[in-house]
């Protein structure tokens, strides 16, 4: 059986180069000159395109260097210095109500030490007011 197969492959290489043999002989093959002037179309092409692409790449990249940048950069110094306004309105009430809340807190310490002295049941009020102050800040 070996040797039949070893035949089969013989015979189907055999044809398979004369098929490859026809096939060549069909092709038609251009002319010197066709090949030069095709040659050329080809390689003009490709640099008409790179130049093409290396022309907008560049422009693309002045556009976001001096276009795009600077639209940014004039949006951010506008939200800063808004920002910083409202940052210094913020910190002006926030001192406000820190101050506010220094003094509520000294009162609420001088009304503790008046409740020590009544027992034990101003213990229980000191600390819910201790927990009431606590949640306020």
């Amino acid at each position: 059986m070996a040797k039949k197969e070893n035949k089969n492959d013989n015979k189907t290489k055999k044809h398979f180069l004369k098929d490859f043999k026809a096939e060549l002989k069909k092709v038609i093959w251009p002319t010197p000159k066709q090949l030069l002037n095709n040659t050329t179309a080809v390689i003009s092409i490709v640099i008409i395109t790179g130049i093409i692409v290396f022309a907008l790449d560049v422009l693309f990249d002045l556009g976001n260097k001096y276009g795009i940048s600077q639209l940014q950069n004039i949006v951010n110094e506008k939200f800063n210095s808004e920002e910083q306004n409202t940052e210094s309105t913020n910190n002006t009430e926030s001192t406000e109500s820190t101050n506010n809340s220094e003094s509520t807190d000294n009162s609420s310490d001088q009304s503790n030490a008046t409740e020590n002295t009544n027992g034990d049941s101003s213990t229980e009020a000191t600390n819910s007011e201790s927990e009431a102050t606590n949640v306020e800040q």
